[in-house]
């Protein structure tokens, strides 16, 4: 018999109050407490590869590419890298951009 988890399982934290018209979007996580919750369940946790190529595809295979290739260059404005950068990526054949969903 497994205990459901319940958001009445950890303390409610309220948003500090703005006074701008500005909102902010704030995490309510408390991994302490989740973790802790956690082991009283003996909850399996697995560990998070750092490096796997299936968190994001497009890091390990088409980025190192745009990367190597735009290396050591100098550019007189932000626009002139953000123009180096798309060539680059439009530069790529498309053989490099299908790695990115072949496993």
């Amino acid at each position: 018999m497994s205990k459901e988890l319940s958001s009445s399982s950890f303390e409610k934290s309220t948003p500090k109050e703005e006074s701008s018209s500005t909102k902010t979007m704030q995490a309510r996580t408390q991994p302490k407490k989740t973790r802790q919750y956690f082991t009283e369940e003996n909850v399996e946790l697995l560990d998070h590869p750092p490096y796997s190529p299936d968190l994001s595809p497009n890091h390990f295979f088409t980025l190192p590419k745009i990367k190597n290739r735009l290396r050591g260059s100098r550019f007189q404005s932000p626009g002139e890298a953000v123009d180096a950068f798309k060539n680059a990526v439009l530069d790529l054949p498309a053989n490099e951009w299908n790695k990115c969903f072949e496993n």
